[in-house]
């Protein structure tokens, strides 16, 4: 196998089966793979540079579990399955005992039955038949779900979707028919709660309401959710229920302390996995390096797609995943490009930005089987059951260990063997995770976090249960001390308006429109821009918070292997307008920060540095941007903009750094800077191994005098309004984030700093200027080395 021409030099092979292990002779010209065993040990043979770990990980036989008392018959008999499982078991005694649930075991571990049983049981039974509620994050998961769920066809269970997909027509059949409906959280927030009227049977018949892939309800988009839950418990209570609340989440650390945040009543949480699992071999695969001084490695995107195309070649059925939705499209056509004109429809690309139509498409073809391999951001990460696909190829270590299981996940997902690829980028943390290949295998998973208290998203959704009903001073079991601020902070801004109703005050809204139309969930911003054709064709969206940096004039754009330049942005119309253009290149937009810490929430020390965290407010102007050649990296040329600046308030945590730290460092005043940006972009690079976050989620300000501190500081934070939570997690572990920054760079083999340890991909400052050799003796001396 080669990774500069799969198609020219593999051999074809057939699909492998579960019973191949044994060995199976040629039938014809076409040689037929025995196992993925030899595929891996021919990677292995050809490329032993590359190849840098292979774990196999055992098959794991089930165990069981009782329940505490028996189903109805007529829900027993359609489980479909003769014994449960031990946490399937356990995880059905807490809901159906009442106790808000969140279960968080590997895929293919039977967490859909769990609450579809106890489901079944409530809406069928005699003298109380209940309603259920099930969110999920995309309407593709609820449609997958709805199957699931239908398939063990429970006599008095009515199951429906309601998303935007529905008609009018079928909305009225689903309110008025179904007592178990499928929805998105959007869905809940624009168009259920706001009728919640015209539900009115259905949320006082309420008995449970489901949250599933809960690992994906963080950081801005949960603390949206948290508020929508809010909302439904309010509007529950105001019907007369009280449901029970269950989770259902991928393997993360303290599930529970997210759940908790998201419903705001305390969860109790499920963990230990009894199903059984099959074999499953992953490999660790670091691209050879080309410059020893430099360490700069061959590229990852290349590897991927030639790693991609092989599994093609041989017959395998795959998903490769991409960290961002431009090398999406870049390795899809490089995958395409390897292989015969005659398989190259075998092979299609999915992201976010896609028209709702192309994405109900390109579902359809891969789950039916008739594509070969899909290469996807992680909008394919979620627990729909694609089934039947041999293999994983994953570009770039994804952010979190629980992602990465998440996607490791949607292969083998039957009891065959199973391959998952691990193609290392060549940033701080993928590089980290290759010298340790046993941390990637033993570290604990990170936990996740949601800010359900951060005033930039409670307030626009207290305006929308203003609309929902009067707030009154009863609703602080709800949104607690902060339902006073926020009303406080809505009358200033006449959203809501105060009224006496029945003697006492109440918050009625005071808008033309209706509220929720303008709050986007996944989003700190409310509004999108429309990317658009000279002719009008929508091509895809951005946030309006990322347009100056993402598609300012003259930046690049890739839409289905399709490439743009942006002509203009207009912000005042919500729209840039692209134009096709086909060059070989990228732009990286370049940018001034300033920062001020606003508030102190808590002090600490890590070593010989000062920590702290609290509010701050994040000054950024995009000044211009650089254009490169995409294959080669070579600058083509600088550009300047023009463009105004923008304020963020947002949550950090910062290292205070006392100039005597520096001195006995060896670190004068010309190394300092560098030295101070240096472990910044480390420290940002590493983080997402102490919080389920991504790198994009946080940003730095790294300074050698910062006024709050009256000292050289270095500052991480969350990159939305408000925070997400993330500089919280950051806080609380420091001592071992600082550590761990200290030792991806002094692992790294290059010289000067690179990609692997202190050059940052996203860094405003176009990463200079940059002192790897200062930076390592100055957090020695913190740390006390």
């Amino acid at each position: 196998m080669s990774p500069a021409s799969t198609a020219a030099t593999s051999t074809a092979h057939a699909a492998v089966n579960d019973e191949a292990d044994s060995g199976t002779e040629t039938t014809s010209d076409i040689t037929v793979v025995p196992s993925l065993h030899e595929f891996v040990a021919e990677l292995q043979s050809d490329f032993p540079e590359r190849v840098r770990h292979v774990e196999t990980l055992g098959a794991r036989p089930a165990r069981f579990g009782e329940l505490d008392r028996p189903f109805p018959s007529e829900v027993a008999d359609r489980l479909g399955v003769d014994r449960l499982w031990s946490h399937q078991a356990e995880a059905m005694n807490l809901i159906r005992n009442g106790v808000p649930t969140v279960l968080a075991t590997g895929t293919a571990s039977g967490k859909t039955l769990c609450y579809a049983a106890p489901i079944a049981e409530a809406v069928g039974a005699p003298l109380a038949p209940a309603t259920a509620l099930c969110i999920y994050p995309t309407k593709a998961l609820a449609q997958d779900q709805l199957r699931a769920i239908t398939a063990h066809k429970f006599a008095a269970l009515t199951a429906a979707t309601f998303d935007g997909d529905c008609s009018t027509e079928e909305r009225s059949w689903v309110r008025n028919n179904a007592n178990v409906v499928l929805t998105n959280p959007e869905m809940l927030h624009h168009s259920i709660l706001a009728n919640h009227r015209r539900w009115a049977d259905f949320f006082h018949q309420l008995s449970y309401v489901v949250i599933d892939e809960l690992h994906v309800f963080r950081g801005v988009f949960g603390s949206h959710v948290a508020q929508v839950i809010r909302r439904l418990r309010r509007l529950c209570n105001h019907y007369g229920s009280d449901p029970v609340f269950v989770f259902c989440s991928a393997t993360i650390g303290e599930p529970e302390r997210l759940a908790t945040a998201l419903c705001g009543e305390p969860v109790t949480a499920v963990t230990t996995d009894g199903s059984p699992k099959g074999e499953r071999l992953f490999v660790l695969w670091n691209p050879a390096v080309t410059d020893p001084e430099t360490n700069t490695r061959s590229s990852a995107r290349s590897d991927s797609a030639s790693l991609t195309a092989e599994l093609v070649t041989h017959g395998y059925r795959s998903i490769t995943f991409c960290r961002s939705r431009r090398i999406t499209e870049v390795i899809a056509a490089d995958v395409r490009d390897r292989l015969p004109e005659a398989d190259r429809e075998l092979v299609r690309s999915y992201r976010g930005g896609y028209l709702p139509a192309e994405r109900r498409d390109l579902e359809a073809e891969f789950f039916s089987g008739s594509l070969r391999a899909m290469v996807t951001t992680s909008a394919l990460e979620l627990g729909v059951d694609v089934g039947g696909l041999d293999a994983c190829v994953i570009n770039g270590f994804p952010g979190t260990v629980a992602s990465l299981w998440q996607q490791a996940g949607r292969a083998g997902r039957t009891s065959g063997t199973s391959l998952t690829t691990l193609v290392a980028g060549d940033d701080q943390l993928d590089q980290w995770m290759m010298n340790h290949p046993r941390e990637l295998f033993t570290r604990a998973p990170e936990p996740a976090v949601a800010n359900p208290h951060n005033p930039e998203i409670r307030d626009p959704h207290l305006v929308c249960a203003a609309f929902e009903l009067p707030l009154t001073h009863d609703d602080q079991q709800w949104w607690g001390d902060g339902l006073d601020d926020g009303i406080r902070n809505l009358v200033q801004a006449d959203r809501v308006a105060v009224r006496d109703r029945r003697g006492e005050p109440a918050a009625v809204w005071a808008g033309g429109s209706w509220p929720a139309a303008g709050i986007g969930l996944r989003s700190s911003s409310s509004a999108t821009i429309q990317i658009e054709t000279t002719t009008g064709e929508l091509v895809g969206t951005v946030d309006e918070s990322g347009a100056y940096a993402q598609v300012h004039t003259g930046a690049r754009y890739l839409h289905q292997g399709r490439g743009f330049v942006v002509d203009t942005l207009d912000l005042e119309r919500r729209r840039a307008v692209v134009v096709p253009d086909d060059a070989d290149e990228y732009t990286q937009a370049k940018s001034e920060t300033a920062i001020r810490i606003l508030e102190v929430d808590d002090q600490t020390s890590v070593g010989s540095a000062r920590l702290g965290v609290g509010a701050v407010e994040v000054t950024q102007q995009v000044t211009g941007y650089q254009r490169r050649n995409s294959l080669t990296r070579e600058l083509i040329a600088n550009v300047d903009l023009d463009l105004p600046a923008t304020h963020l308030m947002t949550r950090g945590f910062w290292y205070v750094i006392e100039p005597a730290i520096l001195e006995a460092a060896r670190v004068d005043d010309k190394a300092g800077p560098g030295a101070l940006h240096a472990a910044e972009h480390a420290g940002i690079g590493i983080l997402p191994l102490f919080a389920l976050c991504d790198r994009w989620d946080v940003g730095g300000v790294s300074t050698m005098w910062l006024t709050e501190t009256s000292a050289p500081t270095i500052v991480i934070y969350d990159a939305f309004p408000g925070g997400a939570g993330v500089a919280e997690l950051g806080f609380a572990a420091a001592d071992r984030h600082l550590a761990a920054t200290l030792q991806v760079i002094e692992g790294c083999g290059c010289e000067d700093g690179c990609p692997s340890c202190v050059q940052s991909p996203k860094c405003g400052n176009l990463n200079e200027p940059l002192d790897k050799a200062a930076a390592i003796r100055l957090l020695h001396t913190i740390l006390g080395g």
